[in-house]
């Protein structure tokens, strides 16, 4: 394991593993509506920003701060949702207890009791992180949209 001082000059494959693995938590505690698994990546004053992505959809969407007011607001917002989110393109830098991921996420939304309905958005996720006890959280993530296809319908309430 790396020194609590690493640089991405000597960040090891498993050191930026584990940074993407927290975008991994809040990907998979979305989709599997478990809010525990979703609440493990945040920091507990982390920020979430979907402001970019919604602009570019056409509907406003506020900054939730806090880590408990985020899993609330997602959970809420897309609980008739049945989601699926795929993280690829994840670049990692380190800089001792701080670090910074930018991936590509694609999120398929479906109506949970109408499959022939969907919206999908790839979009960029811009995330700093912090390591509390040698884990890495989410402490702001930034979310701005690539493209977009489907029915904007189906995010309804968001």
């Amino acid at each position: 394991m790396a020194t609590m001082n690493t640089t991405t000059a000597t960040a090891t494959a498993g050191d930026k593993l584990a940074v993407v693995e927290a975008l991994y938590r809040f990907a998979a505690g979305i989709d599997l509506r478990d809010n525990v698994l979703l609440a493990s990546a945040f920091a507990v004053d982390a920020v979430s920003d979907f402001r970019p992505a919604a602009a570019k959809a056409g509907f406003d969407y506020p900054v939730i701060e806090g880590r408990d007011t985020i899993v609330a607001s997602l959970s809420g917002s897309l609980g008739g949702l049945d989601t699926t989110h795929s993280v690829s393109n994840p670049r990692v830098s380190i800089d001792g207890d701080k670090a910074r991921l930018d991936a590509l996420v694609e999120a398929q939304h479906v109506p949970s009791n109408d499959a022939s309905r969907h919206y999908l958005m790839k979009n960029r996720y811009d995330v700093e992180l912090v390591r509390q006890d040698d884990v890495w959280l989410i402490q702001r993530m930034t979310i701005d949209n690539v493209w977009r296809s489907g029915d904007l319908g189906v995010l309804g309430s968001i």
